[in-house]
């Protein structure tokens, strides 16, 4: 397991690549290393239960795996002011937050559309990402 926390994405989602993005841009540190769901590194990371997981973003880092709202709360607190203000998340039910999340979820595809293979890293980013070196294609 790589060190320091891990951002697991649906690499062929064009929302999900969207905001993969927008972490990188936010967090010039370089804290988050990610990979795509359908990647050899996820399936290292999370077992074969990594398919299972592609309709929502996966933190995975020193507390354990994180899914759906809880994922992308954790994230935006790590990345500092003004996004810190996602620490007021968990103040909203879980259950509410998990909802909103898997509607999104369930419509990225059709709001946001999709490519037919995983983002490719720009060599300036390659580093972020364990799956950098793999030629990935989209699960179906």
């Amino acid at each position: 397991m790589p060190q320091g926390p891990v951002i697991l994405f649906d690499g062929v989602c064009n929302l999900c690549q969207a905001s993969v993005k927008w972490v990188i841009r936010h967090d010039p540190g370089g804290v988050f290393k990610m990979a795509s769901l359908q990647s050899r590194a996820a399936r290292e990371i999370l077992g074969e239960r990594a398919a299972s997981m592609s309709d929502s973003v996966v933190l995975v880092d020193g507390d354990g795996v994180h899914t759906e709202s809880t994922a992308a709360i954790r994230v935006a607190r790590r990345l500092g002011r003004p996004w810190w203000v996602a620490r007021l998340g968990p103040l909203v039910p879980k259950p509410l937050r998990d909802a909103v999340y898997r509607f999104v979820a369930r419509n990225r595809y059709r709001w946001f559309g999709r490519q037919d293979s995983c983002m490719v890293p720009t060599p300036e980013i390659r580093s972020r990402f364990l799956d950098a070196d793999e030629a990935v294609v989209g699960l179906g």
